[in-house]
């Protein structure tokens, strides 16, 4: 499987993100974005569980020194909730059941909303 995907909104059929980090192993996924200092535009991942699930796909900001964006999707691709994270909140919980949990700019979070879907594409090589 690829380490890397583009992110497409289905409704505007644009990429919103051009290369999102696929973490679906432990480590990959505890690590995020922890002790790193800044995010760029262009940084993103997706953190992917196996089903729907709302604790399974809560994340933490320890450790995270900066703000990010936060959209949870459930399995048929549809937006079930997004927030700006602040760095060093113990946790957050999506408002419905959720299989990936994309981490990117906050900027980019305009360009969502709950009920949007949201589809992964192999990256452009």
């Amino acid at each position: 499987m690829r380490t890397y995907r583009q992110l497409w909104h289905v409704e505007n059929g644009r990429v919103l993100l051009k290369r999102l980090k696929w973490c679906d192993s432990f480590g990959s996924k505890l690590r995020g974005f922890t002790f790193r200092r800044s995010l760029s535009l262009d940084d993103g991942l997706v953190l992917v569980e196996k089903s729907d699930n709302r604790f399974n796909t809560a994340i933490h900001m320890l450790f995270v020194f900066f703000d990010l964006g936060v959209i949870w999707i459930n399995e048929a691709g549809e937006v079930v909730d997004a927030v700006v994270a602040k760095p060093w909140r113990p946790s957050y919980v999506p408002q419905a059941p959720a299989c990936y949990v994309i981490e990117l700019h906050p900027s980019l979070l305009g360009q969502v909303q709950v009920g949007d879907h949201l589809q992964f594409l192999d990256e452009e090589v």
